[in-house]
């Protein structure tokens, strides 16, 4: 009488406890970069009212005109005692300009911080997806083990029975494939073990909040958010070169461009000249006779003459200028490769929703039927037991290969909400997801 061998559904799979969401949301909280920019534009802030305010002025004290064959403070009419002050006023417009820009500096930080946001985003979600796609794989094959163990035993079974065509090699296949699953699903393990811990890098308050778990051991909710895997309703978005203006990163290379202009800004007025005006009085002493002497006082002003220019001031201003053009193309190259890495996450997106569909409504129902069918037949001693192992570990293989694609699929998608932020025309989602 033939074993049968009745095959059930995979099971599913538990609920695990850190999701996308909160994992973003953590390690955004706990960015010390994030916090160093607060700072930083604080500094910038607050230098900003130093570089807008007047030079120190300059005391001056001394003994002039001083006798030295007495020293002798009343012996020449002359001799006095001083005390003056100095203070420069710098060329042109340059305070006003160079407060500006330091202001100006100070508002990139907010652009940075919010491209970092963005960037903080994406990486957390890969490696989130990276642990997602080995914990799914790794919980795919120890809900397939069973179905393999079962398999070694009805070839056992029929093997010392002799009620079926069950021959030696059948129990050695069986075995060598049941060992072959171990290994691959001892290195899931470690994949997810090395996933889990680049996670752990940036929700490590996550994984120190809770008592007794280990970063190696962190495991992640098995539902990926739908916008991530869920298929554009509208179609796919239009990438097109005003796609990545608005980004924070074109943003903040914007601050820095009006920096670079401020900056040509103040290079010009190096051909101003800078002024100083200087008071002075001076105390002289009664003279030898006792009479009173008058006390002295001095004004001036002082202006420099930027006359030579060719070697300082000229090459300043053409530097200035050069570096502004510095940015302006460094700009153009940031938005070809936002529009490039648009384009290019956007085509993997494409591909992957066509391979996903294809999976989900053809292939997997069709190699589970191809399994199901050769396992019976082999139930039925009318197959060959090497044929519905290999079916079983090719629907295994399907299986996996949908997960991954699914991660991927998010991967993708992730990396495209990175690059076309800020963009009017950012892909709608419905809320159908890929279900796995």
């Amino acid at each position: 009488m033939a074993t049968m061998l009745a095959i059930s559904a995979l099971p599913a799979v538990a609920q695990q406890e850190l999701g996308l969401t909160s994992a973003i949301e953590i390690a955004i909280q706990n960015d010390p970069w994030l916090q160093g920019s607060v700072y930083q534009e604080q500094a910038l802030r607050e230098e900003a009212v130093a570089q807008g305010s007047l030079p120190d002025p300059r005391l001056t004290l001394g003994l002039a005109n001083l006798p030295t064959d007495t020293f002798d403070l009343g012996q020449e009419a002359m001799t006095q005692t001083t005390v003056g002050i100095t203070q420069r006023f710098p060329r042109g417009d340059s305070r006003r300009i160079a407060k500006a820009r330091v202001l100006q500096m100070a508002s990139i930080q907010p652009r940075q911080r919010d491209n970092r946001e963005l960037k903080v985003t994406e990486t957390v979600t890969h490696l989130w997806l990276d642990v997602w796609r080995a914990q799914q794989s790794v919980q795919l094959i120890e809900s397939s083990r069973g179905l393999f163990e079962q398999l070694e035993d009805v070839a056992q079974a029929g093997y010392r029975s002799a009620t079926m065509s069950a021959r030696q090699q059948d129990v050695i296949r069986a075995s060598v494939e049941l060992t072959r699953l171990d290994d691959r699903l001892t290195a899931l393990s470690a994949e997810l073990s090395s996933s889990r811990e680049a996670l752990a890098e940036w929700v490590g308050a996550w994984v120190d909040e809770k008592a007794g778990i280990r970063a190696d051991l962190l495991a992640v909710d098995d539902t990926i958010p739908p916008y991530l895997t869920a298929l554009s309703a509208n179609g796919s978005p239009k990438v097109d070169s005003a796609l990545a203006i608005d980004h924070p990163m074109i943003r903040a290379t914007d601050e820095l461009i009006e920096v670079r202009t401020l900056e040509v800004d103040l290079a010009r007025q190096a051909y101003k000249p800078e002024w100083s005006l200087s008071a002075q009085y001076g105390y002289r002493d009664r003279a030898p006779n006792g009479q009173d002497r008058a006390d002295l006082f001095s004004v001036g002003i002082s202006v420099d003459l930027p006359l030579f220019t060719s070697n300082r001031q000229d090459r300043n201003l053409k530097a200035s200028v050069a570096r502004a053009e510095t940015v302006k193309t460094e700009r153009m190259l940031q938005l070809r490769q936002l529009q490039a890495s648009a384009r290019s996450a956007l085509a993997r997106i494409e591909r992957l929703d066509e391979r996903i569909t294809r999976y989900r409504e053809t292939l997997l129902p069709q190699m589970e039927q191809q399994a199901e069918a050769a396992l019976s037949a082999y139930n039925s001693d009318d197959g060959d037991f090497a044929e519905a192992v290999r079916a079983r570990i090719a629907e295994l293989n399907a299986r996996i290969e949908l997960v991954q694609m699914v991660a991927e699929r998010a991967r993708s998608q992730a990396s495209f909400d990175y690059v076309t932020a800020g963009a009017d025309n950012a892909p709608l989602i419905s809320s159908t997801r890929y279900q796995d």
